[in-house]
């Protein structure tokens, strides 16, 4: 019995429309990304970000792409804050709101590929993209040196800005929504090399010089942070209000260091 021969596989219209949608999708998703958040361009490419863009374009479920995404983004040392903000891209390249759903199963994908294969960031914390309290504590060091050798005080110069969203009873992709949404703030309010790191799992502290403007910044800082919080969504992740409160810093820098611990606690 005879039987016709395959011929090569054709797309139908439909279907090369479908592909060229998601294409367009990816490389909007790709330039909205590579422009604002993301650090490594070379390794921003990934099958699952395909498979993330055509789940959205085509209206398929965005869970399990998301997760996948979240997995891959932590292989290749992104933080979460790195890698939500790539999610949120996504979605604005798209034209709609970020899914809450896609974000949290982004940011379980990555704590499951660092739970597999723990990725050592030196002077960085990747839930939060802040510097670690370590990093903090170094420049702290600095600080003291500097006024000592002009004379003065730590104290009289500078002092730390204290910022605390803490709430009980949140699980694990709310600590990391949160933490992620908080060293963005601050990035955003403060700017990149600004010396700050997350002390706690809801608290932060920033090194500000020390001025009458300090407390107004506080409270600016205090309206951004709730601001946010309730653009993602995040409202019953944070404290409100918001507690802000400026320290003082101690006379030496092994006090500071002990100051920090106790914000810590």
């Amino acid at each position: 019995m005879m039987y016709p021969r395959e011929g090569p596989f054709i797309m139908s219209e439909s279907q090369q429309e479908a592909r060229v949608r998601v294409h367009d999708l990816r490389e909007r998703w790709r330039a909205t990304s590579l422009a604002s958040v993301w650090i490594r361009p070379n390794d921003w490419e990934h099958p699952a970000a395909e498979a993330l863009a055509e789940a959205l374009a085509e209206g398929r479920g965005v869970i399990a792409p998301a997760e996948r995404l979240g997995a891959a983004r932590a292989a290749v040392g992104a933080g979460i804050t790195e890698a939500l903000d790539d999610v949120a891209c996504l979605y604005a390249a798209f034209g709609r709101p970020t899914d809450v759903g896609a974000l949290r199963a982004a940011a379980i994908g990555w704590v499951g590929e660092r739970e597999r294969v723990p990725y050592q960031v030196a002077t960085h914390d990747p839930s939060t993209g802040l510097p670690t309290g370590e990093y903090l504590g170094e420049r702290l060091r600095e600080t003291y040196g500097t006024a000592q050798r002009a004379g003065t005080t730590a104290g009289t110069s500078h002092c730390l800005l204290v910022l605390d969203v803490g709430l009980d009873s949140l699980d694990t992709w709310q600590r990391l929504a949160r933490s992620a949404a908080i060293g963005r703030t601050l990035h955003q309010v403060f700017g990149e090399g600004h010396p700050m790191a997350a002390v706690d799992d809801g608290t932060f502290v920033v090194l500000c010089e020390r001025g009458p403007a300090t407390a107004e910044l506080g409270q600016s800082l205090r309206r951004v942070v709730e601001r946010n919080a309730e653009v993602l969504g995040l409202t019953t992740e944070v404290r409100r209000p918001t507690r802000v409160w400026v320290e003082r810093l101690p006379g030496t820098h092994d006090d500071a260091l002990l100051l920090l611990d106790h914000l810590a606690r």
